[in-house]
């Protein structure tokens, strides 16, 4: 009888898949350049299992479910270990930790009673360090599990491996030969600074710390390995001359002994329950770890039960990673959109292919700005790695440029803006692009919002809440609207009645009285904060007069510079923003400045900088404020060797610390006013 032949189509698929998984592990273990995320790697791998489950006379020596990596790379001396360096089976959920347990304990019903240790799963490269005598003659990458590289001069540089052990003097005594096997890493905050420092000096930035790790170990010259921030941790023993620790704990505890680095974060579960029930601690912790890590590690402790447990492929059945859901995919950029920010800031998006990452469904991610777009190069169209961090919005992290068809296209930021048309703005030297147009109405909440606050109009009782009612409403379609608002337009709104409408409406009618500089910070173009608005209340009379000044001009005044001169100038010569004045006049809130040879006494203190922090018992921060600028003080926001004083009320924070540092003169509320009754009385200008 003839035997029964596969369907052409479902062997043909599995051959596909094999080939694939290949190629990738190839491209991950080989040329440290994946072009798909370990989570789908890991997804695919699982796939073929369960096909070579279902047709096991399928299954050949070279299928991937049989290997550990991929042969050694040919720059580098090839190094036979002394035993296998096996790879982990993976888990994706408690249920499969269960089934397992479960499976072990058929096995060997010993394995009923386990204790179990639990280890981080770090994101970075396998090596092998073997050591004779207590001395490091040889380091080689995992290769294959059997045949690894040579790359002992380029580990000899980590500062973290020791070149002898034991390292301390009074350590135990180091076996003739001990091989120890361990995973050389980059800290998520070391990678940063290096991808910074990189972008810097025009340089290439990386994907993610772990292709970073790789690349830098399996580099021919030591010198580059040595320049990069690379760290290792230990956690295994692959062989030793003399009597083995018998459990894991053991293990960790030995190396530590000799000198090694070994994770702090490990568990010690005595049981099945206890191990389960901690699992769900330790994937909460993943984003508070210094290193990226991928999953957990679940290891029977004792290691003489996981030896005789044996081996299934090229995983040892006593251990299991169980991934953690998956944070870094690849997919997709089908199209770049932007966003008009509350601050009129243009910010960049990522339309993509919808891909599943960290347990949701994501079609959007940030790109960050116009820049990051160039400096990495990514086009419309291409294959992208995408991160998505606990509940952080999912941002790109770079093209996977080995995959590009030649179809991909450069993106030009835009030069309107998508929500209002206006011209968009980008001052050299500057990240940002934005729109200056008061009236666009993407960005009507936030402009409203700072017009009424504490330190502008200050009209009371104008919350966000309200703002967004008239802004919805169409009540109001820009500041000079409030002005024109009429009991029955407020009573409209849901939560007015006529109590609440007449409160709001007075507090609108006393903003009139405000004086210049306070409109001038409400208008918010960008870069005049409070203390910038006094100054220029002091030198223009009012908006007409700010409106005809020139940039060369502005630059006269202590702390603009060309870049804020040109600020103020554009914003005055948009149409949208010239028409909002006229509003403003129309409507009556046109206040003059008051002229310069006011009350004597007004420069009492002129030349002084002060910093106000803190709460102070008789005055308001504002008050404060507004005192030192009538006597022709200047107040800023920060403390710099240019701070005359500090003035410093209860719960001062970081900025009497800053001023104790630098040591700038520090006043309480008394000795304010002594110092003003001081430089009255032709005092001197410093304590």
């Amino acid at each position: 009888m003839t035997p029964e032949l596969p369907l052409f189509s479902e062997f043909e698929a599995y051959e596909q898949l094999k080939q694939a998984l290949h190629y990738h592990s190839y491209r991950y273990h080989v040329l440290d350049a994946p072009v798909i995320s370990d989570y789908e790697y890991d997804r695919m791998l699982a796939r073929l299992r369960e096909m070579e489950a279902a047709h096991p006379d399928w299954v050949t020596p070279d299928s991937p479910s049989q290997r550990t990596g991929s042969p050694a790379s040919e720059r580098f001396a090839k190094v036979r270990h002394p035993g296998p360096i096996l790879s982990l089976a993976n888990g994706f959920n408690a249920e499969d930790v269960r089934a397992w347990f479960e499976r072990l304990v058929r096995l060997d019903e010993r394995a009923a009673g386990s204790e179990f240790v639990l280890e981080p799963k770090i994101d970075g490269l396998t090596v092998v360090l073997r050591y004779e005598n207590g001395v490091l003659v040889q380091g080689a990458t995992r290769g294959d599990g059997e045949v690894g590289e040579d790359i002992t001069a380029n580990l000899r540089t980590l500062r973290s491996i020791p070149l002898r052990i034991p390292v301390a003097p009074d350590g135990p005594a180091a076996p003739p030969l001990l091989v120890v096997r361990g995973e050389v890493f980059i800290h998520t905050a070391d990678f940063e600074a290096l991808n910074q420092r990189l972008l810097e000096a025009g340089e290439r930035t990386y994907l993610n710390p772990r292709n970073t790790a790789a690349g830098s170990l399996r580099q021919l010259d030591p010198q580059i390995t040595a320049g990069r921030p690379l760290v290792l941790l230990t956690y295994q023993i692959v062989a030793m001359e003399g009597e083995t620790p018998a459990t894991q704990w053991e293990t960790l505890a030995f190396l530590r002994s000799m000198g090694f680095p070994v994770t702090d974060i490990v568990e010690l579960c005595p049981n099945v329950e206890a191990m389960l029930g901690a699992l769900d601690r330790w994937v909460a912790q993943r984003d508070a770890l210094p290193y990226e890590t991928d999953g957990v590690v679940i290891k029977i402790n004792d290691l003489r039960l996981a030896a005789d447990l044996g081996v299934v492929g090229k995983d040892p059945r006593g251990a299991l990673a169980l991934k953690y859901p998956a944070r870094e995919v690849t997919t997709r950029l089908n199209q770049i959109g932007v966003n008009v920010g509350r601050t009129g800031v243009l910010t960049p998006y990522a339309m993509l292919e919808p891909v599943e990452v960290g347990g949701v469904i994501v079609k959007q991610a940030t790109l960050h700005n116009f820049d990051y777009i160039a400096e990495k190069d990514i086009r419309v169209g291409d294959r992208v790695l995408l991160k998505r961090s606990g509940d952080v919005i999912p941002y790109v992290i770079g093209p996977v440029v080995e995959v590009r068809t030649g179809d991909e296209t450069v993106f030009q930021p835009p030069a309107v803006c998508p929500a209002c048309g206006q011209a968009v703005e980008h001052l050299e030297g500057e990240v940002a692009w934005y729109c200056v147009n008061s009236a666009c109405p993407a960005q009507l909440v936030r402009n409203l919002e700072h017009f009424v606050s504490r330190g502008a109009m200050d009209i009371v009782g104008l919350g966000i809440k309200i703002v967004e009612q008239l802004a919805e409403s169409g009540l109001v379609k820009d500041a000079a609207d409030l002005y024109r608002l009429q009991k029955a337009d407020l009573l409209q709104l849901e939560g007015f009645a006529e109590k609440k409408a007449e409160n709001l409406l007075q507090a609108i009618e006393r903003s009139r009285e405000q004086p210049l500089n306070r409109l001038i910070y409400a208008l918010g173009i960008r870069s005049v904060g409070e203390v910038l608005a006094g100054d220029l209340s002091r030198v223009y009379s009012d908006l007409d007069a700010l409106k005809a000044a020139g940039e060369a001009e502005l630059m006269q005044i202590e702390g603009v510079g060309p870049n804020i001169a040109r600020e103020i100038v554009d914003w005055f010569a948009r149409p949208a923003n010239r028409t909002i004045l006229d509003k403003l006049r129309t409507v009556g809130v046109w206040p003059v400045s008051a002229p310069q040879t006011a009350a004597a006494g007004e420069d009492t203190l002129a030349g002084l900088v002060f910093v106000i922090t803190g709460t102070l018992p008789n005055y308001s921060r504002e008050g404060v404020k507004e005192l030192i600028q009538s006597l022709g003080g200047k107040v800023t926001d920060s403390v710099s060797k240019k701070t005359s004083y500090v003035v410093a009320g209860e719960a001062a924070g970081s900025k009497l610390e800053k001023a104790q540092s630098l040591g700038v003169p520090v006043l309480d509320e008394a000795g304010l006013t002594a110092l003003i009754e001081s430089r009255k009385a032709g005092g001197s200008s410093h304590a």
